[in-house]
């Protein structure tokens, strides 16, 4: 038995089981560059659907490129929250099949470290990955999520959208009227641009080499961006007046009769974790009970899960002496697919009321038992299990004193 003053205290045996050896760190080093790639491709993958309806939004509504960017930015919490457990998939299986077919996992075992101790960085990793998977469901894609939704409403609804043809006369107000010898780019570049502009009692007629139409950089109007031109300005108080100028910007009309878009908070997918847990405890009805239950517990339970990926990645990485496993990979990402639709499904099920939340959390632990099992069948510990109950049982039946 320890004597008391020489046993480890509590914050001594984290900090020992957080400390870094160089085994530890040689192997976070080795994950490194195939994760953040693995990341890359993920995301750039996970991206080009919306990309090309983005790029659809900005060319046919003469949308801004800002328009375009802040859309963009509001669309990586939600894609970078499914990207990271197949990055980290990828990158672990990468790194054990490289030191299973090495040899070097059998060097690593010869000193006396076991599997799970040689993974127990990229656990931690895995670890750290979920408390962050945590901060984005729970806290950054609700927000992100109403953000999108709010400027991809404000960017479809920017007021009035010319579609000019050449030689035609346009109104977008009752005091505007302008024209263009040649329109191309679905109406939004212009040469040879002609506008009347009456307002405050002069009238301003605008001539132009080039004009281009384009959402205002807020949003909330059309404006022309005119290059080389004149403006001629008459008034019945003033003698006319005329001012060249190489780039000019007029209003076409402003988006004041839009409707605002609605406050956040009408989908549970909106609301942060704690969000919806006032709400359920509130009793508040503008949601129902089961939408919110079922968000919350699906939330919980995808951070839950992501620290048990490096254990499947390691499982179906491990190959045999002089056998090339080629279904290894794509057995892991059939089984990682194979989860996010159960949990999506039992979600559905769930926020409908028509099963329990336990429908959640039994994909999860389904999951997670196919993470688990797989790998202690190769690190040898059911061989060893099965070895000390056939030992147990032989000294069980063997007389004392038996040969």
């Amino acid at each position: 038995m320890i004597p008391s003053a020489h046993r480890p205290s509590f914050t001594q045996r984290i900090s020992a089981l957080l400390r870094l050896g160089t085994l530890d760190r040689y192997l976070l080093a080795q994950l490194m560059p195939p994760f953040l790639v693995a990341l890359s491709v993920v995301m750039s993958a996970l991206l080009l659907e919306r990309l090309l309806v983005l790029f659809n939004l900005l060319t046919t509504g003469n949308s801004h490129l800002v328009t375009f960017i802040d859309l963009l930015v509001t669309l990586l919490p939600h894609y970078l929250g499914q990207a990271l457990p197949a990055a980290l998939c990828v990158s672990v299986f990468s790194i054990i099949r490289r030191m299973s077919q090495n040899e070097e996992i059998d060097v690593v075992n010869s000193s006396g470290r076991s599997l799970l101790r040689m993974i127990r960085p990229y656990l931690q990793l895995g670890a750290f990955l979920g408390i962050v998977s945590f901060l984005l469901y729970g806290f950054i894609q609700p927000h992100a999520r109403y953000d999108f939704r709010s400027a991809f409403y404000f960017a479809s609804h920017a007021g009035w959208t010319p579609r000019m043809q050449s030689r035609l006369f346009a109104s977008p107000s009752a005091a505007m009227t302008f024209t263009a010898d040649k329109v191309t780019q679905s109406g939004s570049e212009l040469q040879h641009v002609f506008i009347r502009d009456i307002k405050d009692g002069a009238e301003h007629d605008i001539t132009a080499q080039r004009g281009h139409i384009r959402i205002a950089d807020d949003g909330n109007a059309v404006q022309i961006e005119l290059e080389d031109g004149m403006i001629l300005t008459t008034s019945a108080d003033e003698p006319p007046t005329v001012a060249v100028f190489a780039h000019s910007t007029r209003y076409l009309a402003h988006a004041a009769r839009v409707v605002p878009f609605r406050q956040r908070g009408e989908d549970e997918r909106e609301l942060t974790s704690p969000e919806l847990v006032s709400r359920l405890v509130r009793n508040d009805t503008s949601i129902s009970r089961p939408h919110l239950l079922s968000e919350l517990h699906f939330r919980l339970a995808r951070c839950l899960t992501v620290p048990f990926i490096p254990l499947l990645a390691t499982a179906f990485a491990i190959t045999r002496k002089r056998q090339r496993d080629v279904i290894g990979l794509p057995a892991a990402f059939v089984i990682m697919v194979g989860f996010d639709h159960l949990m999506q499904m039992a979600h559905s099920i769930a926020a409908t009321g028509s099963a329990s939340v336990l429908s959640i959390w039994l994909a999860a632990f389904v999951f997670m038992a196919l993470c688990v099992v797989p790998l202690l069948y190769h690190s040898g510990t059911f061989s060893l299990l099965r070895a000390h109950i056939e030992a147990r049982l032989h000294n069980r039946h063997t007389p004392a004193g038996g040969a």
